[in-house]
């Protein structure tokens, strides 16, 4: 029997209600503490989920001895903070995309993760969900030959809400970094850092970013064309388009679904995946396995790989409309 990791989540917001609630089908993990910066926050939530182990702020939880990883759930301007934090404290982290604020913030984070010798991943848990490992595998067996254009889209109404966290300036506020995160992490997994880039990135009434197009290019010639925005729910779905076939996600591509593979030839294969929950449980799994092996970073969501995404969407930025 191994024993399963204990979780202590940092934050106690929506994405730390969902991790907590996936923990359930964990069976080499458990929500052992939650710290939150006041006790009022830590205790509510400990009450929903049975959490038994509560703290008022988020030192003392990194400092709790039966907490063996830290999740880092805070509005993206603290996650290299806290997750720097957890690391100086010997835990190793989890930390929720989009992975930092900025390419810098996620160099530093990444050497702090080296030269501490603790494990660190970002949370990008559509990497391990049914649906995209299967993917990966189709790809890798050559089905699909040569890619040639990769398309995904991600986009959701939100009310013009100025006290919204996707809104606010200091919380982070930016379409890019909480929904087009998605498609950009999975045009890296696929084709890896792009060459050429040009972007179209519009303003949400509050000035940070609300719509992007991208299209990146790639050294083989492959075309990624990626969009998000905050104003309109989108189909939310991605294809990937090959020499030889095709591969349809069904919406949402980024949570667990289904796909049809589709030759060149038009005969269609399709594929359905049984999951539980929402899927943030395949990537608490993940941290689980690469720690009982020792590794310090996983080969699914490597930490350069996290730097390069940072790097892509910083540049995007750049093309921000005043």
């Amino acid at each position: 029997m191994i024993e399963p990791l204990g979780w202590g989540i940092l934050g106690t917001g929506r994405i730390a209600h969902t991790f907590a609630s996936d923990l359930q089908f964990c069976d080499d993990g458990v929500l052992a503490a939650v710290g939150s910066r006041s006790m009022a926050s830590a205790d509510a939530f400990g009450d929903e989920f049975d959490v038994p182990r509560r703290h008022a702020s988020y030192e003392d939880l990194v400092r709790d001895d039966l907490v063996d990883v830290i999740y880092v759930a805070t509005p993206h301007p603290m996650h290299f903070s806290n997750a720097v934090l957890a690391l100086e404290h010997g835990k190793p982290v989890l930390v929720e995309k989009a992975f930092t604020m900025t390419a810098q913030e996620a160099r530093e984070l990444v050497a702090v993760a080296r030269e501490t010798r603790l494990f660190l991943m970002e949370a990008m848990w559509t990497r391990f969900l049914p649906h995209v490992v299967k993917l990966r595998e189709l790809i890798h067996e050559g089905v699909l030959g040569e890619i040639v254009t990769v398309e995904a889209d991600h986009g959701k109404w939100f009310e013009h809400d100025p006290t919204s966290r996707l809104f606010a300036p200091d919380l982070g506020g930016s379409a890019l970094l909480d929904l087009g995160v998605y498609p950009v992490s999975f045009a890296s997994m696929l084709l890896g850092r792009p060459e050429r880039m040009t972007a179209m990135v519009d303003p949400s009434f509050s000035g940070v970013d609300g719509q992007a197009s991208m299209l990146l290019g790639y050294a083989n010639a492959a075309h990624a064309v990626l969009t998000c925005t905050s104003s309109a729910r989108t189909a939310t779905r991605a294809c990937v388009a090959g020499t030889e076939a095709r591969i349809e996600i069904d919406g949402d591509f980024y949570a667990p679904t289904s796909f049809t593979l589709i030759t060149r030839e038009g005969e269609e294969q399709r594929f359905d995946f049984a999951t539980q929950g929402r899927g943030l449980h395949y990537q608490a799994h993940e941290v689980a396995k690469c720690l009982r092996e020792g590794k310090l970073e996983s080969t699914s969501m490597p930490l350069d790989e996290s730097v390069s995404i940072m790097e892509t969407m910083e540049s995007v930025l750049g093309f921000l409309e005043p």
